[in-house]
């Protein structure tokens, strides 16, 4: 190796240097939707609406920008898998809830939405605890919906906060009664998910 060439250093393992698939532009654009968040929470206990709208937009953007890069350049990584879902969950938990303090979105939808990843994370804890493996997770189409549907009724959750003007009451109603459902279906069925992976580990029949 001569004098002004650098050592390249190689991944390591869990405790060694950071793989080249972590630095990625999907994870890139994940980690600045996890930055955003607290300016979003900032924005709405601030009361600006339509700022926190915009932002909510431009977070939805650059989610679906990252997943498309993945696919097109197969950038997929183990971090990026883990803080997808959890970039999106933050986002749209700690929204909800600021908006359902001020009372623009209903509590018991609020409280649906927090209860139904609650009962996943124990779910998932539990299975690991008694078949001492960690379960795969796919996301479902239906909780793909899920995330999209929610997304979608807090964004006009906000529309109609930045412009009472509009008539957008029943319309909010509605959306927040097919978020409700969609909800409370994706959570049955990865539970169902769940039971059935544990069924096939041979610890229990049906």
């Amino acid at each position: 190796m001569g004098c002004n060439e650098r050592p390249r250093f190689q991944p390591r393992g869990r405790l060694g240097f950071v793989a080249p698939d972590v630095l990625t532009l999907p994870n890139f654009l994940t980690l600045l939707r996890i930055i955003v968040i607290p300016v979003v929470l900032a924005v709405l206990a601030k009361g600006d609406y339509a700022l926190a709208f915009i932002l909510l937009v431009g977070a939805g953007i650059t989610d679906v920008v990252d997943g498309a890069v993945a696919r097109i350049n197969q950038s997929h990584s183990e971090l990026g898998a883990l803080l997808d879902p959890m970039a999106d969950k933050l986002l749209l938990l700690s929204s909800f809830a600021v908006l359902a303090v001020g009372g623009h979105v209903p509590g018991w939808l609020v409280v649906l939405v927090i209860m139904r990843d609650v009962i996943l994370m124990v779910g998932y804890v539990a299975v690991f605890v008694v078949d001492h493996e960690w379960m795969s997770i796919d996301p479902s189409r239906l909780g793909k919906m899920t995330t999209f549907v929610q997304l979608f009724t807090l964004g006009f959750a906000l529309v109609g906060e930045a412009r009472p003007d509009l008539p957008l009451r029943w319309f909010n109603y509605s959306m927040q009664t097919l978020t409700a459902a969609v909800t409370a279906g994706s959570g049955v069925q990865y539970v169902y998910r769940g039971l059935l992976w544990h069924q096939r580990r041979g610890n229990f029949g049906v």
